[in-house]
């Protein structure tokens, strides 16, 4: 079963939202708090802020939620290796038009160059993704190579630590509305569900098997909710980030703050930690494996094909 978030992000009023290129659109939980989503930003240019962080990034780098695909496409236009996923198909189909390389792929299903990925990007909320910042930071170390990156952006200047259920609205709505939008997802998960093949998603759908939701593209799974469109969602500030990441063994590489943006660099491990890991696991890495990406992956990946691990 897809999962509740991958079809709200997919539904009519996101999609319409990056077809148009503007809001507005928000986050709603279910008490009415609404959270305004910057449509505008992520469908413009990468701007100096994004540079920075883009700056920061090291190897092959791949984007978790890549939106509209701003950051891609930046680093694709610089010559760097960099993949992102997504479970909007809008959100895809943008990227991949910028001149990106994008999958139509939950964080939580199997990904190209798993364990071998030098950054992974979680930015524009992502840090939110099932609403489980634990279960995420879990799959992130798995991805990335020993030593290697997360930038992660949190809430500017507070101490968030939450867990919610969100559902995504437009600026006004009705019940209706949210009904028909609910109807149009169900419809599109059903022929995602007959044309997925071999690249669909795992058993249990968005979730990782255990019962914890997940997703992806600023989304996340099934979750236990008794609103039928909301999924579960998770904001956190930088001191909650950085506990939930200790905890986890993540090292802080760096803290900062540009554009009334916040952002954490995290190390998957220490240095040392990298070579005696890579030493263990070279009968699976040969050590003469190709890079991550490979400028010869067709440049409209889909979902029923995955990209070759070159």
């Amino acid at each position: 079963m897809v999962g509740r978030a991958a079809r709200s992000w997919a539904a009519d009023p996101y999609a319409d939202a990056l077809g148009a290129g503007r809001g507005p659109l928000f986050l709603r939980r279910t008490d009415g708090w609404l959270l305004p989503l910057e449509v505008e930003r992520w469908c413009a240019r990468a701007d100096a802020v994004d540079l920075q962080v883009l700056a920061y990034c090291e190897g092959a780098v791949l984007d978790v939620g890549c939106g509209p695909g701003r950051l891609v496409a930046e680093l694709a236009a610089r010559g760097r290796p960099a993949l992102g996923i997504d479970v909007s198909e809008a959100a895809v189909a943008r990227t991949v038009r910028l001149g990106g390389q994008a999958l139509h792929r939950s964080v939580f299903e199997p990904l190209p160059g798993e364990g071998r990925w030098g950054t992974a990007l979680l930015v524009d909320g992502n840090i939110g993704i099932g609403g489980d910042p634990a279960a995420l930071l879990r799959r992130t170390a798995e991805l990335l190579a020993p030593g290697g990156l997360l930038i992660a952006e949190t809430v500017a200047g507070a101490d968030v630590d939450e867990r919610v259920d969100v559902r995504i609205v437009r600026a006004t709505h009705t019940d209706d509305e949210d009904a028909d939008a609910d109807a149009d997802a169900d419809d599109g998960a059903s022929e995602t569900r007959a044309g997925t093949g071999a690249g669909g998603t795992e058993p249990g759908g968005e979730g990782t098997g255990d019962g914890e939701g997940t997703g992806d593209g600023t989304g996340a799974g099934d979750g236990a909710s008794g609103d039928r469109g909301a999924f579960p969602w998770a904001r956190l500030g930088t001191p909650a980030l950085l506990r939930h990441a200790a905890r986890a063994g993540w090292r802080t590489d760096a803290q900062w703050a540009a554009g009334g943006r916040s952002f954490v660099a995290l190390r998957n491990g220490s240095r040392r930690d990298a070579r005696t890991d890579r030493r263990r696991s070279s009968s699976a890495d040969p050590a003469n494996s190709a890079a991550v990406i490979s400028s010869q992956w067709a440049r409209k990946s889909s979902a029923d094909r995955a990209v070759a691990d070159r």
